[in-house]
């Protein structure tokens, strides 16, 4: 691959690091390929490759020729545009997802537009926003979404789009509808035909994978604010009209649809039972009858594995100690059974996408130990070909396995996480240490390649990743309140992992957190609750001040589910690291975007200074034009770099 690339002119990560392949580098590195997905016929192959920053270049492959060449086609320079995915209309031609951080009354946001480019380069354009012969009296912010890549017709699509209102004088041109809408959409000429009336309150559509919308979601809006809890209606096969679904409340109660089946005539959701989200079926014929598919005792069902074009369900997906799906495709089941002989070292596998009639699937596996690869199978021929790998500059390395650990919280309760040792080492005994949340709070770690880890554990330490109360798939007792409600809960569970390795021999005078968003948070607020504990604290744009963190989202759409999910009351200040700056302990060190929709950057602004107020060590690295993700190899590598200087000299590393 880095061959044809660099004969392109397009040079690849693993190349830039060749002369130079120091750890922070090579794992702070975005992967050499991003997204990948297949042509209907079979015969081509589309993924993003990383340049400069954060800037990607589509490339495609000719899979027909024995000698696989391949072109870059399209560029995103990353500053601010980026490329998230590209997919295809037909044989010739894909539509990309582009992204840009913007700023808005000097407010963080985000910015999205599609892009059309043929397979072989050139005729690119950008699918705007629906708009008349008028000026705009809003923002057009989001740039639509695909929900159905195979109507009838080479090259079209069906997408959901924003209609913003226009005022114009002395012209019947303006464009006067608001709201979400779904267009079929050329993406050669760009002409555009309206599916479905557009709605203010609409959030959402599916499609039956035919060309028909079946489902729509709403919300109120009151006063330019969203409410909570979503309203679902359906149609059946034969008629326009809605009929009432379901609703679903700001605690995920009752059927949430997330794809219809049209031969079988029902969609599949998810819906708790006894507190745990489980996958159902249900009717879409005027009966409303739901029929369980799966559920399971201990974790939550956290969504549908679909293949194909139609976007096929076929698969319940859930994550035990590792991710697992419950196949209702029998061929399906048996042929990822088949795959997982083939390739026994990567455990993890994935159907990508597949050839529009899915006798050729693209197919992904990977392991902890293996960010993984992307391979070509043809179920006529029963052949399995290796196309790309993921981090190729990562083969020469041997690297650090993730178990699966238990340990008890101060409360008894037992605590499921993953414990990484460096390679060779069977405990953590003597080392060095490192506590990592998770991000969220409305997320879980599980078990995977993870770059962050492996460079800490390659590095000497032993690092530990609890699923701490508030941690989404464990059911709604596990969830509590949220993380930052429940801090108290969350962040006891959080010191405790780090307890739990002292009780293990880790050296508890080289005991660290390392934490992004809420898991940055939560890397603060344990040295409210246990100054003593961490000896070195670690934060990547995180969440300071719960107050603030309301205040943040004043005068936009999410402004009263934000406030509802932070909460008021005691915890505000008790739960607010930045307003408890005088009980640190050990010296912090931030990193933070400047153009962070997430979590704003005067979050961590405000905590170094508080820290510096009170007279406590804090050292903040703020980054220009990046966001939360700080999806840059330079600076994730500096970040790694950093990280790694200050925890050896705070720890008094030899």
């Amino acid at each position: 691959m880095g061959a044809a690339l660099a004969w392109l002119g397009v040079p690849t990560i693993a190349q830039a690091q060749a002369a130079a392949p120091d750890l922070a580098r090579i794992m702070g590195s975005r992967p050499e390929v991003e997204d990948a997905s297949l042509s209907p016929d079979g015969t081509k192959l589309a993924y993003l490759a990383p340049v400069n920053g954060q800037g990607s270049v589509l490339m495609v492959v000719d899979l027909s020729r024995e000698d696989r060449p391949q072109r870059a086609v399209f560029k995103a320079d990353g500053e601010p545009n980026r490329m998230t995915s590209c997919n295809w209309t037909g044989n010739t031609r894909l539509l990309c997802s582009i992204i840009a951080s913007v700023m808005v009354d000097n407010r963080a946001t985000y910015a999205t537009r599609m892009v059309a480019v043929d397979a072989i380069g050139g005729d690119a354009k950008v699918i705007d926003v629906r708009r008349g012969g008028g000026e705009r009296l809003g923002l057009a912010l989001y740039g639509g979404d695909v929900i159905d890549w195979n109507p009838s017709d080479e090259g079209h699509v069906l997408m959901v789009r924003d209609y913003v209102p226009e005022t114009s004088i002395g012209t019947r041109l303006a464009q006067e509808k608001e709201g979400l809408g779904v267009d079929l959409v050329n993406t050669r000429t760009l002409a555009a035909r309206t599916v479905e009336q557009p709605d203010l309150g609409a959030i959402e559509f599916i499609s039956d994978g035919y060309g028909k919308v079946r489902i729509k979601g709403s919300r109120s809006v009151r006063d330019g604010y969203v409410m909570e809890g979503r309203r679902y209606f359906y149609r059946t096969p034969d008629s326009k009209a809605w009929v009432a679904m379901s609703v679903v409340d700001a605690s995920r109660e009752g059927f949430d649809p997330h794809a219809v089946d049209a031969t079988a005539n029902l969609a599949y959701g998810l819906k708790r039972l006894d507190g745990r989200m489980a996958a159902y079926s249900m009717a879409l014929d005027g009966s409303g009858k739901e029929t369980l598919v799966f559920a399971h005792p201990q974790v939550d069902v956290s969504g549908f594995i679909r293949v194909g074009r139609r976007n096929r369900v076929i698969g319940v997906r859930y994550v035990t100690d590792v991710a697992q799906v419950h196949y209702i495709d029998p061929d399906i089941a048996a042929m990822t059974k088949a795959l997982s002989g083939a390739v026994p070292d990567l455990p993890l596998i994935r159907v990508v996408d597949t050839s529009e009639d899915e006798r050729k699937m693209l197919i992904w596996a990977g392991s902890d130990t293996n960010p993984g690869a992307y391979f070509l199978f043809d179920r006529d021929a029963r052949t399995l070909g290796n196309l790309l790998a993921v981090r190729s500059a990562l083969d020469t390395i041997p690297l650090a396995k993730m178990e699966p650990v238990r340990y008890r919280a101060r409360d008894g309760v037992e605590i499921p996480g993953y414990l990484t040792l460096p390679p060779g080492k069977a405990s953590a005994a003597g080392l060095p240490a490192i506590v990592m949340p998770h991000g969220g709070p409305s997320a879980r770690d599980e078990w995977r390649f993870d770059w962050l880890v492996q460079f800490f554990a390659l590095r000497g330490y032993a690092v530990l990743q609890p699923n701490f109360r508030g941690s989404a798939g464990y059911g709604s007792d596990w969830f509590q309140r949220n993380g930052f409600q429940s801090w108290q809960t969350a962040v006891g569970d959080i010191n405790d992992a780090g307890h739990w390795l002292v009780s293990n021999g880790a050296d508890a005078r080289r005991l660290a957190i390392f934490g992004w968003s809420y898991g940055g948070y939560a890397a603060l607020q344990s040295n409210v609750m246990e100054p003593e504990l961490f000896k070195a604290v670690v934060a990547v744009a995180p969440v300071t001040d719960l107050e603030k963190l309301k205040a943040d989202r004043q005068g936009w759409s999410d402004f009263v589910q934000v406030s509802r999910y932070v909460g008021s009351g005691p915890h505000i200040k008790d739960g607010s690291p930045a307003r408890n700056a005088e009980a640190f302990k050990a010296p912090v060190l931030m990193f933070h975007g400047d153009i962070d929709r997430n979590v704003d950057v005067g979050h961590a602004r405000l905590m170094d200074s508080r820290l510096r107020s009170a007279g406590k060590s804090s050292e903040l690295h703020i980054f220009e034009d990046r966001d939360h993700y700080l999806e840059d190899s330079v600076i994730r590598s500096k970040m790694l770099s950093t990280s790694a200087e200050f925890l050896e000299k705070t720890l008094a590393l030899p």
